[in-house]
């Protein structure tokens, strides 16, 4: 009699002491516009002047500026390398970033591709002229594009939760910090776009 012999199914679990949720490195991206009653000029010099971040940006808690790389003259781009530092929680990281300033139409940040606090990171504030009806007063849409991947699955995991809001704190943090700069102007209000 022959008999033959089923072949061995076997499936080995592996289980793991501490494991992380697979989490979707993907970029994310923000969009916030808003008008505010101030000039495109000041708004351009709150934004452009990395030094003060620590003093307003949500969870910045310093900024160095490494290398001035073209001198500002007149109306011509520039750009800077600074050194940010970001602090959450327990979590206190500092980045490279080149940031490119196109005086009062744009601030470009990019974190250096060499950072391993972030797969990529990108914010980008733009200023245009608008009007309202407004009998003659200067008023600017600002709009803030940002965009980012963590590059670690645990700074991940931990941003998770309150990342999307932290293009609307950025721009309620501008709007606050132009508030206190410009104070003096009695300025009026701040509107939404829908």
């Amino acid at each position: 009699m022959l008999f033959s012999r089923a072949p061995s199914l076997t499936h080995t679990c592996k289980r793991t002491f501490f494991s992380l949720p697979s989490f979707d490195n993907t970029p994310q991206a923000f969009r916030e516009s808003k008008v505010f009653p101030y000039k495109k000029e000041e708004l351009f010099d709150v934004v452009s002047n990395v030094s003060s971040y620590p003093q307003f940006v949500p969870f910045c808690t310093g900024s160095r500026i490494l290398n001035n790389t073209s001198p500002r003259k007149g109306m011509e781009p520039y750009t800077l390398d600074v050194e940010l530092t970001v602090g959450f929680l327990s979590f206190n990281e500092s980045y490279i970033s080149k940031v490119t300033c196109v005086p009062y139409s744009s601030v470009k940040a990019i974190a250096s591709s060499s950072t391993p606090l972030f797969k990529t990171l990108s914010t980008v504030w733009q200023f245009e002229p608008h009007s309202e009806g407004n009998g003659g007063e200067t008023n600017t849409l600002v709009t803030l594009d940002l965009s980012f991947a963590f590059a670690s699955p645990i700074h991940a995991a931990v941003s998770s939760a309150f990342f999307g809001q932290v293009s609307k704190q950025m721009v309620q943090a501008f709007e606050d910090r132009c508030s206190s700069v410009y104070q003096s102007k009695n300025r009026h209000h701040t509107s939404f776009l829908p």
